[in-house]
């Protein structure tokens, strides 16, 4: 004869992880914030950004954040997030730029 399932240990079990997941998501917005830089924008600021990212459908800017994401996680942009002056891509402007590095 099997042994009957403990639905409200499993269901306790499965609640106990999604808080978990819940919380370790929440802590990695916080170091990411941390690590763009955004940290420095006041919270109105910030949360303004976040709406207007949030609730544009045009996708070439979508695309082009999600470039800038994926540049910002492979390492091309400075740890804080802010780039030197240049254009769009960082790479420096002007006659003083040294493209030939």
């Amino acid at each position: 004869m099997r042994k009957p399932r403990d639905f409200d240990a499993e269901l306790k079990a499965l609640n106990d992880k999604a808080a978990m997941l819940k919380t370790r998501k929440v802590q990695q917005l916080g170091e990411l914030v941390i690590a763009t830089g955004a940290d420095t924008l006041n919270i109105d600021e910030l949360t303004g950004a976040l709406v207007a990212i949030a609730v544009t459908k045009e996708p070439q800017k979508r695309e082009g954040w999600a470039k800038k994401g994926q540049a910002f996680f492979q390492g091309k942009v400075r740890a804080t997030g802010k780039r030197a002056q240049g254009d769009a891509d960082g790479r420096p402007e002007g006659p003083d730029s040294d493209t030939a590095r």
